[in-house]
């Protein structure tokens, strides 16, 4: 039997699809159909100048705002040979990875409500909100933040807010446990992810898996230590507040155990960039740029690690004010690949375990 889960099933994050062929309860093939959401964002990008792209790119995972937007302009500051202030540097470091605790809070919270644990969400969400007060009085956003600019950040950090930002990083720090607990020590959530959704190394390298998926499975890569940007060599050197946490199972338990220790991460570099900048002295974050920028003619790849994985902008450019070309290269696609290697052998009942364990935002597939 074909079966066809999606396009709006609510299980699929989004518009996704999946087309099944069954043999009773078990998947034989499985087939991800994407394209339901596609924006051509890419075309889009050659129509606006480097400025005026940052309000597309922070779009695609509506999840990892931030770091989609330090991808765009890390890579056009490559392209000038521009050295960025040192207090936008940590800022940029401390907001990117308060991101990514929203981004594994969200996942943390959703994929026990998946498999039938509604309690989880809302521990999740109280955590969320704390930090999304500190994202927005930096910001004025609470989603889509636009604080990166090409030099620097669009302002300087509000009067005060290193110490309420790191009182919000010790609060949901002291109640992480409970989290931890509530579906950690879940004799049904255990039973339900155990050994299910197995992806090995090799599947890892021959579908561009990335991030915790990927390192759940024993991969051990992280370009904050690997290919260091902004001041992540700092953070993880020995001695460091830096590690890349990984499992060797590659089951749905392995991956949900990785993005929940990598929040505890994420908490220890947020608090390692807010101490740098509470005890700096005052000055700029950002770079006088002309009123009209152009990039020089040549082309560079930029990868960073995002919440989801690597994503990675190829930039291409003619010397205009807009690029002639700007590839993404997102985390989630990677990801999903992956499902048609993974499903198949396993019951339909357990599709849905497999499909929320691999972290994905359909926007990030389609762009």
């Amino acid at each position: 039997m074909v079966l066809n889960i999606g396009p709006q099933h609510p299980s699929t994050h989004g518009v996704l699809r999946l087309r099944l062929v069954l043999d009773g309860e078990r998947i034989v093939s499985a087939e991800p159909v994407i394209g339901y959401m596609h924006r051509g964002a890419e075309k889009l990008f050659e129509v606006r100048d480097y400025r005026q792209i940052l309000v597309l790119a922070n779009r695609h995972d509506w999840l990892s705002a931030f770091s989609n937007e330090l991808g765009v302009v890390l890579a056009v500051e490559r392209m000038l040979g521009m050295e960025v202030p040192e207090r936008a540097v940590w800022a940029r470091v401390a907001l990117a990875e308060l991101n990514r605790v929203l981004n594994h809070l969200m996942f943390l919270g959703a994929y026990p409500l998946e498999i039938g644990a509604i309690t989880p969400i809302f521990y999740a969400f109280r955590e969320r909100e704390v930090l999304q007060g500190v994202m927005e009085e930096v910001s004025g956003g609470r989603i889509h933040y636009m604080f990166n600019r090409v030099g620097g950040l669009r302002d300087d950090l509000p009067a005060g807010w290193t110490g309420r930002a790191l009182e919000a990083v010790r609060g949901v720090r002291s109640r992480m446990h409970e989290l931890d607990d509530l579906v950690l020590g879940n004799a049904i959530f255990r039973a339900r992810t155990r050994g299910v959704g197995v992806i090995t190394p090799e599947q890892v390298h021959q579908y561009g898996v990335s991030g915790p998926v990927a390192r759940a499975s024993g991969v051990d890569v992280d370009l904050r230590r690997d290919e260091p940007y902004l001041s992540y060599g700092e953070l993880f050197a020995p001695g460091g507040p830096g590690r890349v946490v990984t499992r060797a199972e590659g089951d749905c338990l392995a991956r949900f155990e990785c993005l929940l220790e990598q929040v505890h991460v994420s908490l220890d570099l947020a608090e390692a960039a807010v101490d740098r900048l509470a005890a700096a002295a005052p000055g700029p974050v950002q770079l006088r740029l002309p009123k009209v920028l152009k990039a020089p003619e040549g082309h560079l790849y930029v990868p960073t690690e995002n919440p989801l994985g690597v994503n990675g902008y190829w930039l291409v450019s003619r010397g205009e004010k807009t690029p002639w070309r700007l590839k993404m290269r997102t985390a989630s696609f990677g990801n999903v690949q992956a499902l048609a290697e993974v499903l198949p052998g396993n019951l339909v009942a357990d599709m849905v375990a497999i499909l929320g364990s691999l972290f994905f935002v359909v926007g990030d597939i389609d762009k």
